[in-house]
């Protein structure tokens, strides 16, 4: 798990399998063992599907472009897991950032790793 201090490098997750950054310039990173299954993701987003034999969502990509970046922040936003804070991560893989949710306001990624 990161501490507070610790900063984690998106960079780090899911780059050796990701098409070029031109083409996609933004990734999802889920932290789908924190997902207890309430949905919202799915109600904003077409990149998401709950499956309701497991429980769990899922993204159908996780390298996205503009045509898909509203939606999935919109599911960021929407996710109550980990008290509101989200389990779904938009980054800018041009500047390492996080989009969405962004709770801690500086950009840094947000996981509980």
């Amino acid at each position: 798990m990161a501490d507070a201090d610790d900063h984690v490098d998106p960079s780090e997750f899911g780059e050796q399998d990701g098409p070029p950054v031109e083409e996609k310039p933004y990734k999802i990173i889920f932290e789908a063992n924190k997902c207890f299954g309430a949905g919202k993701c799915a109600e904003k987003s077409r990149n998401w599907t709950l499956d309701l034999d497991t429980g769990i969502a899922k993204p159908e990509a996780y390298f996205i472009d503009e045509s898909d970046l509203d939606h999935n922040i919109a599911a960021a936003e929407a996710c109550p897991a980990k008290k509101d804070r989200g389990i779904i991560h938009v980054i800018d893989r041009r500047t390492n950032e996080e989009i969405a949710p962004d709770p801690n306001g500086d950009g840094s990624l947000s996981v509980d790793w």
